[in-house]
C-alpha cells in the first residue's frame, strides 16, 4: 500500500542531487563511512576492555582460593604438630 515504486526513488535521488549536489554528497558519504567505521572500532575495543578486565579478575579470584587453601592446609599442618 505505502511502497516506493522505483521510479519514485530515481525522483528523489535527482531532487537530492539538485539541492546539494555531488560533491556535497560524496562527502557525506566519506564522513558517515568514517563514523560507522569508527564505531566498530569503538565497539571491538569496549569488548576487548571487558574480556581483559574479566581475565583480569578471574586471575584474582583464581589467586585468592589458592591462597585460601594453603592457609587452610597450613592451620591443619599446625593443628597436627600441637596434638
Amino acid at each position: 500500500m505505502f511502497g516506493i515504486s522505483p521510479i519514485q526513488l530515481v525522483i528523489i535521488l535527482v531532487i537530492v542531487v539538485l539541492l546539494f549536489g555531488t560533491k556535497k554528497l560524496r562527502s557525506l558519504g566519506g564522513d558517515l563511512g568514517s563514523a560507522m567505521k569508527g564505531f566498530k572500532k569503538a565497539m571491538s575495543d569496549d569488548d576487548k576492555e571487558k574480556d581483559a578486565d574479566f581475565a583480569a579478575k578471574e586471575k584474582v579470584e583464581d589467586k585468592s582460593t589458592d591462597d585460601a587453601e594453603n592457609t587452610v592446609q597450613q592451620t591443619k599442618s599446625e593443628q597436627k604438630e600441637h596434638k
